[in-house]
């Protein structure tokens, strides 16, 4: 009994152990499941994250193909640009070089033409050289003749005998030098007249011209005569500081309602008048209200002068320019010369070298240019030692303007030689405009002085009776006694007075030379 009920109770603890056994084999295998479910789930995870990294790597692939061929593409059609620009640049050169070609061929031609014309013009020199040497044979063997002639008829000692075959010969040469002298201006006014009139007349024609007067004064209008008692002030104080601020003498004398500023400098008597003006028209007249008007009008000037230099540069077209030197260019507006007004006629020389350029071919705006600039040296030469030559050589020097336009404004008054055809137009515009009627006027001294000297010049030579400048010195008249001039040489003796006028005088325009002639012969009936 004690042995059955112990193995029971042995029985129910193994039974127990072995459902234990049983239960803990079960949680084991339920773990392993689920571990084993879980490994596959990771497994299924890494399958699909390995998926979508294989799909993430093959879009990534196509977008880096995508992006090679748009790259690939940008850079073929940048190269290809790079390549048309630089055909385009090929092209250009290649036409530039056939025009260069063109002009070469052309400019041969041209100088085949000239070494022809000069081939030609050498061998006529030489067929002339060879009259001439013909005529001096001949005339040497006619001198001879009527030497031996003379002495065997007339029987004149050698003396008497030369003296008068050197004066029948003398008589000869001058004919036939009154007809070259007289075929040759034919033929050179049959040659040029007409081209350059019509050049000169064209310029002329395309530019408006103006008569002006010279003058150092200015005139203000008063309201009253008791404004000169406000203008002088009190123990002449404000005229004091008028005077000191301007630089210009202010005159107050009896003439009624009107007070005169005089001074050479244009600009500073500008400043003075617009001051003036603005004082009266103010009323009150003190040193402090002065020097603020002063100060007003000159700035109200400077102003007007850049203005005037703007306005000479649009009308002729021309673009750029330095400012200080346009500048300088307005000041020319308060300059005259000899009653001209300066800055006018530089607008007036520039406009006709431009015009006579351009019929020429040449570079118009560069003769414009330098017509303009030619009397820049002008505007300051009260204020700048040396003439206006060299003075406006070194300012369009400083502001780097072309070497063309330098040399004109050096060389229009024949200081330095001319380095080009545009210099030329230069001078010959200038020439035209300071010369035209009306353009400049003239001191009494110098005309009276001009016209002496012509009457001088053209009584010097022998045989010459009287002499008369008339048209204010433009024509000389010269009367010749008519037994010692013969009608040949009064051909020569224009042509020598002619050549001593422009050698020995300074003038504006042309002088007509005029020789008269004239044998009268009077008798009187009774």
């Amino acid at each position: 009994m004690g042995f059955g009920a112990g193995y029971g109770i042995r029985k129910n603890s193994w039974e127990k152990k072995a459902q234990n056994a049983q239960n803990d084999a079960d949680h084991i295998l339920a773990d392993a499941k689920a571990q084993v479910a879980a490994a596959q789930a990771e497994v299924n995870a890494q399958k699909q994250a390995a998926k979508a990294v294989k799909q993430s790597a093959e879009n990534t692939k196509k977008e880096k193909i995508l992006e090679a061929q748009e790259e690939i593409q940008d850079y073929r059609q940048r190269t290809e640009d790079e390549l048309n620009v630089k055909r385009d640049d090929i092209s250009r050169q290649q036409n530039r070089l056939q025009q260069r070609e063109d002009t070469l061929d052309h400019k041969k031609s041209l100088l085949d033409e000239r070494e022809s014309e000069l081939t030609q013009s050498e061998n006529q020199l030489k067929e002339q050289k060879a009259n001439l040497d013909k005529k001096i044979s001949a005339a040497d063997e006619l001198i001879e003749k009527r030497r031996q002639k003379l002495y065997e008829v007339a029987e004149l000692d050698k003396e008497r005998a030369k003296k008068l075959v050197l004066d029948q010969l003398s008589d000869e040469l001058v004919k036939e030098r009154a007809e070259m002298i007289r075929n040759s201006n034919e033929e050179i006014k049959a040659k040029a007249d007409h081209y350059a009139n019509q050049i000169i007349v064209d310029a002329i024609q395309s530019s408006a011209a103006d008569t002006v007067a010279e003058t150092t004064v200015s005139v203000v209008d008063l309201p009253s005569d008791e404004m000169k008692g406000r203008i002088i002030g009190r123990e002449g104080r404000n005229i004091r500081s008028f005077e000191a601020l301007t630089g210009i003498d202010l005159i107050i004398d009896d003439t009624p309602k009107v007070v005169t500023l005089s001074g050479f400098d244009p600009i500073r008597r500008e400043i003075a008048k617009r001051a003036m003006q603005r004082l009266i028209k103010d009323g009150r007249i003190h040193p402090a209200r002065i020097e603020e008007m002063v100060d007003k009008a000159r700035k109200e000037v400077n102003d007007d002068i850049y203005e005037a230099g703007e306005s000479a540069l649009m009308e002729l077209g021309i673009h750029r320019m330095n400012p200080e030197l346009v500048k300088i260019l307005g000041r020319l507006k308060y300059r005259t010369s000899y009653g001209q007004n300066v800055l006018a006629h530089s607008i007036e020389v520039g406009k006709l070298a431009g015009a006579m350029a351009a019929e020429l071919g040449l570079d118009e705006k560069l003769a414009v240019r330098a017509g303009l600039l030619h009397d820049i040296g002008k505007a300051i030469d009260h204020d700048i030692e040396g003439s206006h030559v060299e003075i406006g050589v070194e300012l369009t020097r400083k502001y780097h303007e072309p070497d063309v336009v330098v040399n004109a404004i050096a060389a229009h008054h024949g200081d330095v030689p001319k380095l080009s055809f545009i210099a030329e137009l230069v001078v010959a515009a200038d020439t035209l405009s300071s010369a035209r009627p009306g353009a400049r006027s003239e001191s009494l001294e110098n005309y009276i002085r001009r016209l002496t000297e012509l009457e001088k010049i053209a009584k010097s030579y022998q045989g010459v009776n009287q002499a008369y400048a008339i048209q204010a010195g433009r024509e000389v008249r010269v009367m010749v006694e008519p037994d010692k001039i013969s009608d040949d040489r009064t051909v020569v003796l224009a042509r020598d007075i002619r050549n001593q006028v422009e050698k020995e005088l300074d003038y504006p325009g042309n002088i007509k030379i005029t020789v008269i002639r004239e044998k009268r012969v009077v008798a009187i009936a009774k």
